[in-house]
């Protein structure tokens, strides 16, 4: 069994019921529902009370309606309330999701606006890179190119091919003071590029030897290693930056067949480049018949 408060059983009244207590409230004395029955025993009441009498019914009746009204209104309201509530919830879970999208969206902004920027200084550098590069190359040309020396560039690196004839004696592999100004005349230029790396590679003709040299390998790595000392020990280029490589004859860049090709291919070829592709320059030779040839490198012990 339900038990219910005063309000809630008004509160809960159908239809009819509330008919019934408004229309009870309401009623005159002349009503001959509510009207008792006559008793010819009794005096006739007085005019004064019977008036009193009407008049607190009808007070209690519009009291009884305010308070039916007041009582709706009151649940009107904590239905409306309860629903704004709920409302606001729901507009702060809103919101919270607004703002985490917003602080995503401003941080994938700032990470595109940082990648920007990497790029923009890869660019800066790319393009300071090539600037360099074209400023050294201007400037070995300048200083050393002539008949038997030659420059040239291909995929990033610069290379300077210096005949033997200005900086070795037939079959030898102790540089002449022409060839130590030339060298010299390298280092001073390359001082201004300390990021530069510097690979000094020997290069023969297809003669076989006839000296104290066991084939053109040990020459051409001799004749490297000679370059090598002289730049590093008399020039002051830190040792860091070079290496020395010697191919033989099996790197010709003319026809061996020819006095004049012989000539071209027994060189010193210094390779400039930048310290990321330094290592390429000294994969494995390959032979014109396309066998691959391995290359010599010896000891850093200065020439006899």
């Amino acid at each position: 069994m339900t038990f219910r408060t005063p309000v809630e059983n008004i509160l809960h009244l159908d239809s009819h019921r509330w008919f019934v207590l408004i229309l009870a409230a309401n009623m005159g004395e002349d009503n001959p529902f509510t009207k008792p029955a006559a008793r010819t025993d009794e005096p006739p009441p007085a005019a004064g009370g019977m008036i009193s009498v009407k008049l607190g019914w009808q007070v209690a009746g519009i009291l009884a309606v305010l308070l039916v009204v007041a009582l709706l209104l009151w649940a009107t309201a904590v239905g409306k309330l309860r629903g704004l509530e709920m409302l606001k919830a729901k507009l702060n879970e809103a919101n919270a999701s607004l703002n985490d999208a917003l602080a995503e969206k401003q941080k994938d902004k700032d990470q595109i606006a940082s990648l920007q920027n990497q790029v923009a200084d890869l660019e800066k550098e790319k393009a300071d890179a090539a600037q360099m590069a074209k400023g050294l190359e201007d400037e070995m040309r300048s200083d050393l190119e002539s008949k038997d020396v030659t420059i040239s560039k291909l995929q990033g690196k610069l290379t300077v091919n210096i005949l033997d004839r200005i900086l070795f004696d037939s079959g030898e592999a102790i540089l002449k003071p022409d060839g130590e100004a030339v060298m010299r005349k390298i280092a001073t230029i390359l001082a201004g590029h300390p990021e530069l790396k510097i690979h000094v590679v020997g290069h023969t003709d297809n003669v076989p030897i006839r000296s104290r040299f066991a084939s053109n390998w040990e020459l051409s790595t001799a004749r490297a290693l000679a370059a090598v000392h002289f730049l590093t020990e008399s020039a002051g280029v830190d040792p860091r930056r070079v290496g020395a490589v010697g191919y033989g004859e099996y790197r010709p860049i003319a026809d061996n067949s020819t006095a004049e090709g012989r000539a071209r291919n027994r060189r010193i070829a210094i390779i400039i480049l930048p310290d990321e592709i330094a290592a390429a320059d000294i994969a494995p030779a390959t032979k014109p018949t396309d066998v691959a040839a391995p290359f010599a490198v010896l000891p850093e012990t200065a020439p006899k």
